[in-house]
């Protein structure tokens, strides 16, 4: 091969490298996406979890947290965003509206109908976490013990008696829900006059609680106050809240395009329990640590980093 020959295939290989590495570049620089997030502690945890196992694996993460439950249902709908964590009871109950205790007070059906029928809607349910988040009414356990309440019923009774004398805390999305405390206090047979009932944002719920401002208070499950303030959760003895298992619940568009989020985000799904994401939302909210260092870590001490 003459000299000019060996410079016109130097220059062809040449072009060809940087061909492919300009493909190579866009094609990561294509692997995009957007995780929501609901506006209480636990849900910036999740998505900031997510965010930096995908971020491992080669995305480009936008976080958009912050927001009610309908509205960030709403921005998966709207292809606004990709993916979030939504949870079996709130899609079973609240947007499929649905009401059959036997489904959902049970994970493994609340878990399947949802997933079921939000596929008719283009939307696929990922691997679910195992901790449920299901709602809580609480009381500070001394002020509970002087008064016998030990439950919802309890709760009740004492209601009935002494209409004026408790003052409920809950914030506006359970208040007005179709698995809040409208429908709570219908089948529990009691009533709350309208001013007793204080509505505040979630993260305050447990504030007020503890510094008496109200006597019961709506709760999550696995926040991790609820131990540290000397809270107890009132028995729910008529199976009323049903359950309420996160999942990640994606745009069946963008699971075609990235099959592998799957086994991405499954680790979480595995190994996070409720007495973890306790641990985890008192690190948060107690600790004050910030929400990336709190997530980072239980990832790191989980050898997914």
């Amino acid at each position: 091969m003459d000299m000019k020959k060996k410079r016109c295939v130097l220059v062809w290989i040449v072009f060809l490298a940087f061909v492919l590495l300009a493909m190579s570049v866009t094609s990561m620089a294509e692997k995009r996406v957007t995780i929501g997030g609901k506006n209480f502690t636990e849900q910036y945890i999740l998505p900031e979890m997510a965010k930096i196992l995908m971020e491992k694996n080669g995305f480009k993460v936008t976080l958009r947290t912050g927001v009610g439950s309908a509205v960030v249902r709403q921005s998966l709908e709207k292809a606004q965003i990709d993916f979030y964590y939504e949870y079996t009871g709130t899609a079973y109950t609240v947007y499929h509206k649905q009401n059959n205790s036997d489904i959902m007070t049970n994970q493994a059906k609340c878990y399947e109908w949802v997933k079921e029928n939000d596929e008719k809607k283009g939307i696929v349910w990922l691997d679910e976490v195992q901790f449920n988040n299901t709602y809580t009414l609480m009381m500070r356990e001394q002020n509970a013990r002087d008064l016998g309440i030990a439950s919802i019923s309890n709760l009740s009774r004492y209601m009935n008696k002494n209409q004026d004398k408790l003052v409920i805390g809950v914030n506006a999305e359970f208040w007005e829900r179709p698995d809040g405390f409208k429908p709570l206090m219908k089948l529990y047979g009691f009533q709350v006059p309208y001013d007793k009932v204080k509505k505040m944002d979630s993260g305050i719920v447990y504030k007020a609680l503890k510094e008496k401002e109200v006597d019961v208070s709506m709760g999550f499950a696995t926040d991790g106050r609820i131990a540290a303030f000397g809270f107890i959760n009132l028995k729910d003895d008529k199976s009323y809240f049903p359950i309420y298992n996160p999942a990640p619940v994606v745009r069946s568009e963008f699971i075609k395009k990235y099959p592998e989020t799957r086994n991405i985000l499954k680790p979480i799904a595995e190994r996070l329990t409720t007495k973890e994401m306790q641990k985890l939302n008192a690190q948060a909210d107690i600790e004050h640590k910030k929400i990336e260092e709190v997530a980072r870590s239980w990832l790191q001490k989980n050898g997914l980093l």
